[in-house]
Formats: structure tokens, C-alpha cells, sequence
């Protein structure tokens, strides 16, 4: 294949921005830091959102829509909110040609509106758990753009619940954490995050617990793919969230809140990606098959759609390319940089010989393959693969991944990939310190690798990384 891309070893930040441009995924918007979200990135996009709304609804939520715009006062209710938010707002004074009476703000996150209405809606203890959903746009004013990763308007879904207790509260939003985002981020895209607790400077603004997945990309560096987190009773409080309890009593109620956004989008390129462009896993790809005509000829054409109907039979999501009037190189050469997992060929020679060409995406090899053997090639190559693909992301992250003892040696390993490191070692003075360097605590976790509940229980690892 004809090099298209700058090699990542050579310059990463050029090979994403390459990537994004030649496999045609997304162009930079007309307003600085936004993004326009091509076909090709959208059905990925598409097929992430269908994966983990089926897991946000097996959780027990239920999707609604709120406005896009949100009273400015209403951040005023809950300071550390607001405090958080403010240098990331876009806020409206006018409207109608008009200037309003209050300005309104485009909505950063939903915390604010939800609970609004959550206080509406919830009068007794039988009216909870309240469990919601909705599939949005944000907008947080970004001063670093880069596409996927930091826009100024993305893509999300953004969960908000309500509880009798804080231990209900606790366990869904863990329970949220692993079987909604952990669950779908190994088994869809096949990338093996570390789950852990962020520190008290790290956390969300108005939380307090913050449980979040970081993903390590092809050059070391962390990526937040999703946050879960723990509102305690702050925002109940400040919008009188609260219910009668079995006692009588009138109880303030205990809230969450968790979101993952277009973000993955530009962790799976980072994370997967390679020289030749884009490497979507199998699980995950709007097309796991495509099948290329490489040139015409009798019987060729023919041919190729049944594969094609064969596979779809299969239950394979199949691509089909007949365009013998564009160069088969250069199709091929496209096919790679979108990162479709199987590329089957088939030629006048392939059909007298009986056979087409089967190539992989995950390592190159292409392979001879029988007419009548193709599906079975297929089914089994899409299944390795998908293994082959968190099995090689896997091995990437335990090998840049150093344990260390000091603050310093984290600081020092943090420059091409993580450090662990005794929480004790770093503490709050620490991080503070690390923090001049561009490196951050990415999370805390257990020595068995499980999610602290505070960052003050003993013996906890801090994993330091420098991030996107």
C-alpha cells in the first residue's frame, strides 16, 4: 500500500490529524472548535450510541430530552458547579432581536435543568429511583481544540438519577461504571481501560465521588473515556429534590450523574489506529465486510454479490464496491484508512481459480480462500480479530505502564506512558506538583486493582499519565 499517512512514530498529533482528513471522519467546523462529523465517523458513532443505549436501558434508565438552554441562575444554585463551569460557558443575552430579561446558558451538562424537574416529579418514595437518560449535544467553550477529543460542541449521552439513600445512589453509579461503560468499551471497543476513582482535585465540579475509564492511546498518553459520579445530596439541596420517606419524614434525595461522548470516537482512533489508517474492531464496525470487485470480467460481478448476500445471511455487515471504473488500489488504499476489519477481493483469475482473497485489516495478511469456504473465513477472522485487537492494546499499556516509588520517577515515566505509584508517595501536595508538569493522577485504585470509595483509604495506587 502507497504511505498516505505521517507515521505516528514520526509525529502522533500530525498522524491523528492525517487520519481524521484522509479516511474522511470529520472537518473542523465553521465556528472555531466545533466539528463537522462525517458518514463515515457517524456510523461508528451510530453503532457506539446503539451499543450503549441497549446497555443505559438493561440498566434500568429511561431516555427523555431537556432544553438546550438553561436559565443562567439555575447554575448559580449549586456554587461549586458553577465555579467549575463558568470559564467553559457559552451564554445568550439576546434573542429576537431583543436582549433577554435573564441571559441563558448553552448547556455545558444538564445537572442544573434535571434537577429542576426531578423536584416536580419526585413527591414520595415510592417515585424513586428516578433513572434518565438523554442523548444530547454540550457545549463548553474549548480554548484547545481538537477534533473528538476537545470541541466546543460534542456529542454525548449524559445520565441522571435520583435515590432514597446514598447507598443506592452509590451502587448505580458503579453499577453504571461496569456493566454500561466498562462492559461496552472491552467487549465493543475492544480497548482495556482502567476503572478507578478520581482524587478530590480531579473530580467533577459538585460531586463528591468521581469514578471514571482511561484509556492509554498509541503514544502513551491517557484518555477519560467516561465519567460516573456521585452528587451526594449537593444538588438535591440546592433544587429541593426531596421526598417523603416510609417514616413520614421529608428527606432530600441522593443524586447521580454519568456521561460518555464522541470522545470514544477519537480514543478508538488512537488506540487502534496504525500507519495505514484506521482499525475499527469487528464488534464495533458499521461494515465488518467488504467485498471489492477487482475487475470486470464474466461472472465477476455476479459472483461477488453473493458473497455479499451470503454474508449478510451470515448476519455479517456488509460493504459492497463494484466501481471498476475507479483504480482497485486506490479504493483498497481508502477501504484501510476507514479500517473495515475484512476486505474480500475477487478478480476474473480469483473466479477461475475458485477462490477470492480474503485480507485482514488487524495485521495485512490476506489469504486464498475457497468460493464456498468465504463466510466461514469471514465469521472466524471477525471473532479472532476483535481478540487480537484488545489482546495487542493490552500488551501496549502493561508495557508502558512502570511502577515506581517516588513522586518523582512518576513524573519521570509519565513522559512516555503511566506510572503507578503508592497514593501515599504523591498525596495531595504531590499531585499539586505533578500538575506543573503537564502530568496528572489519572485515577485511584486498590492494590487488587479494584475502585476505592475516598481517596484517603490506605494502601491505594495512584496512576500518574500525561493526557489528552
Amino acid at each position: 500500500m502507497a504511505r498516505v499517512l505521517t507515521p505516528r512514530a514520526e509525529d502522533f498529533p500530525r498522524w491523528y490529524q492525517d487520519l481524521i482528513a484522509k479516511a474522511q471522519l470529520a472537518d473542523n467546523g465553521p465556528v472555531r472548535g466545533t466539528m463537522v462529523i462525517r458518514p463515515t465517523a457517524y456510523a461508528i458513532w451510530e453503532r457506539i450510541q446503539s451499543e450503549m443505549d441497549a446497555r443505559i436501558k438493561d440498566a434500568g434508565a429511561e431516555n427523555a430530552y431537556f432544553p438546550l438552554f438553561i436559565p443562567e441562575s439555575y447554575l448559580t444554585r449549586e456554587a461549586e458547579h458553577v465555579e467549575g463551569f463558568s470559564p467553559e460557558l457559552a451564554v445568550v443575552t439576546h434573542g429576537g432581536g431583543k436582549q433577554l430579561a435573564e441571559p441563558v446558558v448553552v448547556r455545558p451538562t444538564s445537572e442544573t435543568v434535571i434537577g429542576e424537574f426531578m423536584a416536580k416529579w419526585i413527591d414520595s418514595y415510592r417515585d424513586l429511583p428516578l433513572l434518565l437518560n438523554q442523548w444530547a449535544n454540550v457545549v463548553r467553550w474549548e480554548m484547545r481544540p481538537r477534533v473528538f477529543l476537545r470541541t466546543s460542541e460534542f456529542l454525548w449521552q449524559e445520565g441522571h438519577t435520583a435515590h432514597a439513600t446514598e447507598q443506592d445512589a452509590r451502587a448505580y453509579a458503579k453499577k453504571i461504571l461496569h456493566e454500561a461503560y466498562e462492559d461496552l468499551m472491552v467487549k465493543v471497543l475492544a480497548m482495556p481501560v482502567l476503572v478507578g476513582r478520581k482524587t478530590d482535585r480531579e473530580r467533577f465540579a459538585g460531586a463528591t465521588n468521581t469514578y471514571c475509564l482511561e484509556g492509554m492511546m498509541g503514544d502513551g498518553k491517557a484518555l477519560q473515556m467516561g465519567t460516573s459520579h456521585e452528587l451526594g445530596q449537593n444538588f438535591a439541596k440546592a433544587f429541593d429534590i426531596a421526598f417523603s420517606a416510609q417514616s413520614g419524614a421529608r428527606e432530600h434525595a441522593w443524586t447521580t450523574s454519568w456521561g460518555t461522548s464522541t470522545r470514544m470516537v477519537g480514543g478508538l482512533i488512537m488506540c487502534h489506529g496504525d500507519d495505514n489508517g484506521l482499525r475499527v474492531p469487528p464488534v464495533l464496525a458499521p461494515i465488518q465486510a467488504h467485498v471489492m470487485v477487482v475487475k470486470d470480467g464474466e461472472g465477476v460481478a455476479a459472483a461477488a454479490a453473493t458473497i455479499r448476500d451470503e454474508l449478510k445471511a451470515a448476519g455479517v455487515r456488509v460493504g459492497f464496491d463494484d466501481r471498476v471504473d475507479t483504480p482497485f488500489g486506490r479504493r483498497a488504499v481508502d477501504a484501510e484508512l476507514k479500517g473495515y476489519p475484512i476486505r474480500i477481493e475477487i478478480g476474473p483469475r480469483d473466479l477461475a481459480n475458485g477462490n477470492v482473497t480474503v485480507a485482514r485489516r488487524f495485521d495485512g495478511s490476506k489469504a486464498s480462500v475457497p468460493l464456498a469456504g468465504v463466510v466461514e473465513a469471514v465469521t472466524a477472522a471477525l471473532t479472532g480479530d476483535q481478540q487480537a485487537l484488545f489482546d495487542q492494546a493490552l500488551a501496549h499499556r502493561e508495557a508502558n505502564t512502570h511502577e515506581v516509588k517516588t513522586l518523582g520517577e512518576a513524573i519521570e515515566a509519565s513522559a512516555t506512558g503511566w506510572a503507578r505509584v503508592p497514593w501515599s508517595a504523591v498525596g495531595v501536595e504531590g499531585e499539586a506538583e505533578a500538575n506543573k508538569s503537564a502530568v496528572t493522577v489519572r485515577c485511584l485504585i486498590r492494590a487488587d486493582g479494584s475502585v476505592p470509595e475516598s481517596e484517603t483509604e490506605p494502601d491505594l495506587i495512584a496512576v500518574l499519565g500525561r493526557s489528552y
